[in-house]
Parts: C-alpha cells; sequence; structure tokens
C-alpha cells in the first residue's frame, strides 16, 4: 500500500482486489480470503479492509454469504428485450449462460382486486386476485423477487399447483391453455430494497434494486397476468 498517495487506503486495496477478480486470480463463485487474513496481507486495519470489501459487493464484485464468507460474484446476468417487445425468459437465459435457474415459493394468497388492476384484467371491484411470490434465484444466487397477480376465477388452480422450480407460465398454460405472447405495457424504475427485500434476496438495506411492472398478454392480447419484480441491480442487467 501506497500511503504517499492521496488516494485512501480502503481505496487501494478495493481496486487490487477488483484488479485480481479481472484478471482471474480470484475466479467467479471463488472465497476470497477473510477480513483478518486481509487485513495482515495489507497490513491495514480490518475497518479499511472491511470499507473495501462492501464497496466490492455494492458494485456487484462480490457477495457476502452469511456463515460462509465473501466470494466472487458471476457475471451480471444480461436479459435481452427481443424484436416485439417481448422478454427472454429467465429461465432460457439461465440456460444460455450455463447456470441453473431456480425458482422458491415465499406466499401464495387470495388478495382483492386494486384499481389498476380492474382496468387491465377488465373486472369490477369485487373480484379477487391470487398474489404469488416467488424468489428466483441462477445457480442459487438470488437473482429477484417474482410478484404475480392473476384473476381467481380463472386461474384458481395456482392456489394447490406445485410452483418451485417451474415455470409459472407453464402452469398456467396447463390450467387455460392460454400462453404469454407479449407485455401491452411495461415500466422500469429504480428502487431501494426494503428490510425485507434485502433479507430474502441476501444483500444491504438499500442496496438498488430494478423495479418492473409488466402486465401481460395473450396471442390475441387479452390480458393474462401482471408481474412486479425486483431485480439485484449489481447481478442483472437489461439490454434494450
Amino acid at each position: 500500500m501506497n500511503e504517499r498517495t492521496a488516494v485512501p487506503l480502503y481505496m487501494q486495496i478495493k481496486e487490487d482486489i477488483k484488479a485480481a477478480i479481472q484478471q482471474g486470480v480470484y475466479k467467479a463463485k471463488e472465497k476470497i480470503p477473510t477480513e483478518p487474513e486481509l487485513s495482515a496481507e495489507y497490513s491495514v486495519s480490518r475497518i479499511t479492509v472491511r470499507r473495501a470489501i462492501e464497496e466490492l459487493c455494492g458494485e456487484g464484485y462480490l457477495i457476502k454469504r452469511q456463515g460462509l464468507g465473501t466470494f466472487v460474484s458471476t457475471p451480471r446476468i444480461h436479459r435481452k428485450i427481443t424484436e416485439g417487445n417481448r422478454l427472454e425468459s429467465f429461465s432460457t437465459l439461465c440456460q444460455s449462460c450455463n447456470m441453473v435457474a431456480g425458482a422458491h415459493l415465499l406466499s401464495r394468497q387470495i388478495v382483492p382486486i386494486r384499481q389498476e388492476e380492474q382496468e387491465f384484467f377488465g373486472l369490477g371491484s369485487d373480484a379477487l386476485l391470487i398474489y404469488v411470490e416467488r424468489l428466483r434465484t441462477a445457480d442459487n444466487l438470488p437473482i429477484f423477487l417474482e410478484n404475480m397477480f392473476f384473476p381467481y376465477q380463472t386461474y384458481r388452480g395456482l392456489m394447490t399447483e406445485d410452483l418451485n422450480n417451474r415455470s409459472i407460465f407453464q402452469v398456467m398454460k396447463q390450467i387455460d391453455g392460454r400462453t404469454v405472447n407479449d407485455t401491452s405495457r411495461r415500466t422500469l424504475e429504480i428502487a431501494k430494497a426494503s428490510p425485507k427485500q434485502a433479507q430474502k434476496l441476501g444483500i444491504s438495506t438499500g442496496e438498488p434494486l430494478l423495479f418492473m411492472n409488466c402486465y401481460f398478454i395473450d396471442q390475441e392480447g387479452h390480458p393474462l397476468c401482471i408481474g412486479r419484480q425486483y431485480y439485484v441491480g449489481s447481478r442483472y442487467m437489461f439490454e434494450l
């Protein structure tokens, strides 16, 4: 470490570890040395090392796994929005990256419909929706929280189906024969992870998330479902 430069020590350590990752000294999914080990290696305090590690985690180079240590992240997943305004499916995307897609059911309940949902589905104020929350993973690394809303009368079968490690669109097709063809509207915003979201995704509270709101339709333009997804910004990227 160069103490004569104006560059803070934690920043020098951060850049040194980043260079080691980029040069393949630390490989994807590999555990890096512990904070005490890095502190001894660089002859600095653990607080200095911790700040460097936290910034690298925030930028997506490293990921902390509780009780296991700190690991090099896999390259950020790139999801293309294809011609016709369609999204490449997450399962297909993971397969193309030689990763295993996962889906873990977190919550499933019947909820009242809201105004915006009434307008999209063409339903009355007394209608009910099925709300499904799942954690989507790639090689067991949490990537996004999937929040899906379906008309209860059409998709009541979702309340008893096994929704773990399955394409929810395939389950929908089995229930009523229709398939997702496109989205009638889609918005993308920046959000900050709430404490509950952070816990589920294994990130820090306040870490940047990409919030995508999608209104899915079938081939005839009829409404199917609504998706409100929260992606970990350091692990995911959209290609427009």
